[in-house]
């Protein structure tokens, strides 16, 4: 609109100049050289203005043919750096869609083109490691550490160059060193607590998880989870000779942090007890019960009462299951208490309303056990073993992330390494489940005193601590 004004004005403007000398005739007269000129003032002020016009148009050619050459090689250039900002979006898609020899020609055609190391050496480094070519993936992550704005991107490509090549110890250098680059950033951080997870530095990833907790790069839920799985483990590692009470301190702070984790909360409980503090455990088996019941927290209340006799322990029993009531655990847990004190019609009860929600053959080989020291019944006995056989598995800790099932809990998956992904369930049907080195567990089962043998076997890992965390054999 402003512009569609401004150009009305100017044609008014004109016309008004035409009328003004239009409303003023008058003859001018030019002598030069003999000659006489003599002409209306409109014309010459006419001629006056071609020539201006016709003296601009010859300045502006004269200035394009001076500017030719110039312009020619920038476009020239712009052109080169079109086609090679086109070959390095090509590379970048070729690698995203693993098409390795693609990626190798657009990234030396991107390299040509564009004559900017910078721009290309990412691109050509991750062709090199699509190709498996690491010696050449090598060389080029390394030479971008000399270029300031790629040396993070450097740092990370040699971080996963080393994983590859399997030098932990290299990688765990690389990763803190992109931290000390970057602390705000989430990788770094990500890669060191793996890496220390995997070389079994349990006090390193704890200060590592706290770091990323404080600088809120790690949801602080998460972080509390990672840290007592974290703990709990190094409590295990512990020496008694080094401090009595550091194992304790650390069991202690992982319940806190994550009471659902049931192994801390057992050990927990276990050193409870060890330390004649038994009042506190039937509280704290009484939360975790009511949070997820397991088989192994049956023992250890039951160290609580240690001169109970079978009746008042099956008594005792209802006050930890009245928590947690129609959960299949706490049937089966009442159902083997009643197994002990010779009530086979409660026991039959209990476990029937087991088998509705959990229907494995932990229950049914229960179910045999009742029917053959209440009747004798060989044949009953031989049908619950059959169902027993053909049932779900029995639950077991069962990763998540891949379905690899063992007897024994551990903070990094075997199988798959992922961490923390232990669940207590029932496997997949036909997945093997390992065992593994194995002794018995430190549960206490008499005056406050820990014995083995009360709560089935722990695994021999790395320091051969005790861990509790199995179920015990039923039926």
């Amino acid at each position: 609109m402003f512009r569609a004004l401004r150009y009305f004005l100017l044609l008014a403007a004109v016309v008004a100049g035409a009328v003004w000398l239009a409303q003023r005739p008058g003859q001018v007269a030019i002598d030069w050289l003999g000659y006489r000129i003599e002409a209306p003032m409109a014309l010459l002020v006419a001629a006056v203005l071609v020539l201006m016009l016709a003296s601009g148009a010859l300045a502006r050619l004269w200035g394009a043919l001076r500017r030719a050459p110039g312009d020619f090689r920038d476009w020239r250039q712009a052109r080169r750096r079109r086609r090679g900002y086109e070959a390095l979006t090509q590379g970048l898609v070729a690698i995203a869609a693993g098409d390795a020899e693609s990626a190798a020609r657009l990234a030396g055609r991107a390299d040509a083109l564009l004559g900017d190391p910078p721009l290309t050496m990412l691109l050509s480094a991750q062709a090199a490691q699509l190709n498996g070519d690491d010696k050449a993936a090598e060389t080029y992550f390394t030479a971008m550490l000399d270029e300031p704005e790629m040396t993070f991107l450097g740092l990370r490509g040699l971080l996963t160059q080393a994983m590859r090549q399997g030098d932990t110890d290299r990688a765990l250098a690389l990763a803190k060193r992109a931290h000390e680059m970057r602390a705000d950033a989430t990788w770094p951080l990500m890669a060191m607590f793996d890496l220390q997870v995997g070389q079994g530095d349990w006090a390193g990833a704890v200060r590592t998880i706290g770091d990323a907790s404080r600088r809120k790069l790690v949801d602080r839920d998460a972080a509390k989870r990672r840290e007592a799985v974290l703990l709990y483990r190094q409590s295990l590692e512990t020496p008694d000779d080094v401090d009595g009470d550091a194992a304790f301190r650390m069991t202690r702070r992982a319940h806190e942090l994550a009471p659902d984790l049931a192994p801390a909360t057992m050990r927990y409980a276990q050193l409870l007890l060890e330390r004649r503090r038994r009042r506190r455990v039937p509280a704290i088996l009484r939360q975790a019960w009511q949070r997820m019941p397991h088989p192994d927290f049956v023992p250890l209340w039951q160290a609580c009462f240690p001169d109970d006799a079978p009746l008042q322990r099956v008594k005792r029993l209802r006050e930890l299951t009245s928590v947690n009531p129609d959960h299949a655990e706490s049937h089966i847990a009442l159902a083997e208490a009643c197994l002990d004190a010779e009530l086979w019609g409660s026991a039959r009860q209990h476990l029937e309303a087991a088998e509705r929600t959990m229907p494995t053959g932990r229950v049914y080989r229960l179910l045999a056990g009742v029917e053959e020291r209440e009747r004798g019944d060989g044949e009953a006995v031989r049908g619950w073993l059959e169902r027993a056989a053909a049932a779900d598995p029995d639950p077991v800790w069962t990763c998540t992330s891949c379905g690899a099932a063992t007897r024994h809990w551990a903070p990094v998956c075997a199988e798959c390494g992922s961490f923390d992904s232990l669940a207590w369930r029932s496997p997949r049907r036909g997945v093997p489940v390992a065992i593994g080195a194995a002794r018995p567990a430190a549960l206490p089962v008499t005056g406050g005193r820990v014995e083995a043998g009360a709560g089935g076997d722990v695994p021999g890992d790395a320091g051969d601590s005790p861990q509790p965390g199995q179920a015990r054999a039923a039926g």
